[in-house]
């Protein structure tokens, strides 16, 4: 197949939601010639993880089988056990390992803050900061031992940089992926290994239909009202959408980006400016 990521094998985490942040991305890479790891946790596997925002395995399935070559693999990425072994399923199924995104995370829970549950704000942290942890630790492992170098890209949010209401957890979960890719870049750069965040603002996909919705009540509007608030304060007059961060990911994973690493780079139509 022909594209800039012809030969290279794509994990996406989070990818197994239809209309979803990550199976945009798992399309974007495998447009340009890569082979995609279509990876969600498959089946709920506790109140943090419902099935009406995870992506189920027969999800995961249909998305897999209308890519030109993908497979699946059940991931809870708050177990370091699944984690390295969706990474050994890359290398064993598809013989590599060259792009690893970390985009799975739980950003439907959200409350004021003095509502939040201990098990709550520990899931927020488990999936969005650790989870990356891990899944970075796993694709690096592999990446230092083939010797060609890699990519790691964390989705991250306009929430790593600014503070939110009802988001103390995923705001720190997602600010926490700055220092990070910060850190983590500096290791992993003798490798040829570079790690960056995209930081997307507001993406109406599932989960951000959940979000419109709860803050609009939140704020005693309606969402057409919330939407058109939201639209009047980013300088280009819409929300993201998925094709903006899997554009923004594509760069990130490319050659053309080779020298860039430990990076947050902002995709919010200038709504987010540092």
């Amino acid at each position: 197949m022909s594209g800039r990521f012809a030969g290279k094998v794509a994990v996406v985490t989070g990818s197994g939601r239809a209309g979803g942040l990550g199976e945009g991305i798992a399309r974007r890479l495998a447009a340009e010639g890569a082979t995609v790891v279509i990876s969600d946790i498959g089946t709920p596997a506790d109140a943090a993880t419902p099935g009406s925002m995870t992506g189920s395995s027969a999800e995961m399935d249909a998305i897999a089988a209308s890519l030109p070559s993908a497979s699946t693999f059940p991931c809870d990425v708050r177990n370091p056990d699944q984690v390295r072994a969706l990474a050994r399923h890359a290398v064993d199924t598809h013989g590599s390992l060259d792009i690893w995104v970390n985009n799975a995370g739980i950003g439907y829970i959200m409350k004021p803050m003095m509502e939040v549950a201990d098990d709550e704000w520990r899931a927020v942290i488990d999936v969005n900061l650790t989870g990356a942890w891990y899944g970075l630790q796993a694709a690096a492992e592999i990446m230092i031992a083939h010797g060609r170098g890699g990519r790691v890209v964390n989705i991250a949010s306009q929430a790593a940089k600014s503070g939110f209401m009802h988001a103390q957890a995923y705001t720190a979960s997602k600010h926490g992926l700055v220092g990070l890719v910060r850190s983590a870049s500096i290791e992993l750069g003798p490798h040829g290994i570079t790690v960056n965040n995209v930081c997307p603002n507001h993406v109406t996909t599932g989960l951000g239909k959940w979000q419109n919705e709860h803050f609009a009540a939140v704020q005693g509007i309606s969402v057409e009202q919330y939407l058109a608030n939201m639209a009047a304060r980013i300088p280009m007059g819409r929300p993201g959408m998925p094709e903006d961060t899997a554009s923004a990911v594509a760069f990130l994973c490319s050659d053309e980006a080779v020298y860039i690493t430990g990076e947050s780079m902002n995709v919010s139509g200038g709504e987010e400016p540092h």
